[in-house]
């Protein structure tokens, strides 16, 4: 259950990131809502999750969660260059996410 939630809060981080963009600065009132509900929905059930898992691997899993589906989706919604460094840098992230649930 617990890494369910993390991957949950992981979403919610990218929700959050990519709503910062939409907040316009936080000169847009709700897209700024909703992008600090996600923000204190992710935290929290990073919290909830830290429970049970180790510390380092579930921040570390939540950051790369975070990180690899901002850059993703920038790549789609914003038109950010997909180059090869970018991806095979993610799968990168992607590699050490599923290296630090294997070995949890």
């Amino acid at each position: 259950m617990a890494w369910l939630l993390l991957a949950v809060a992981g979403l919610l981080e990218v929700g959050w990131a990519i709503g910062l963009k939409y907040t316009e600065g936080f000169t847009r009132p709700w897209p700024t809502a909703a992008t600090v509900a996600a923000m204190v929905a992710s935290v929290g059930l990073l919290g909830v999750a830290m429970k049970t898992l180790p510390v380092g691997t579930a921040y570390a899993v939540w950051v790369g969660v975070g990180a690899v589906g901002t850059a993703a989706l920038g790549m789609v919604l914003f038109q950010e260059p997909a180059t090869v460094g970018r991806l095979v840098s993610l799968a990168l992230i992607v590699a050490g996410i599923v290296g630090l649930k294997l070995a949890s």
